[in-house]
């Protein structure tokens, strides 16, 4: 098993995690990994897009209104021509297979991660 570098309390707290909704999935067919293109609210923080890597074990119709987690404060980043604003964290698998982080369905849209 490989370990990260330990991390402090104060390098946690500089990372801005919310919870946001997932409003709409689009295709992404030129991105390398088979991928989305998501639309994510975040209530009061307003909307960001993101591209996840997750087509081959989400359908389209599974992301729509699902709650995800969000890292809000990484700069974009250019993803086959796109700027990918949010990073949507997921658990990684032994197999490589990505599971997507859902809060319960009574998180409020923009709620900080602690």
């Amino acid at each position: 098993m490989i370990r990260a570098q330990m991390a402090t309390t104060e390098d946690f707290q500089k990372i801005e995690m919310r919870v946001g909704r997932v409003v709409s999935v689009e295709e992404f067919p030129e991105a390398r990994n088979p991928s989305y293109k998501l639309t994510i609210d975040l209530g009061p923080h307003g909307t960001r897009r993101s591209s996840v890597a997750v087509k081959r074990w989400y359908l389209r119709e599974e992301l729509v209104d699902r709650l995800v987690v969000c890292v809000t404060n990484f700069p974009p980043r250019r993803i086959a021509g796109f700027a990918s604003e949010v990073l949507v964290l997921g658990a990684i698998e032994a197999d490589g297979r990505v599971v997507l982080l859902r809060p319960d369905g009574t998180a409020e849209l923009g709620s900080p991660i602690g």
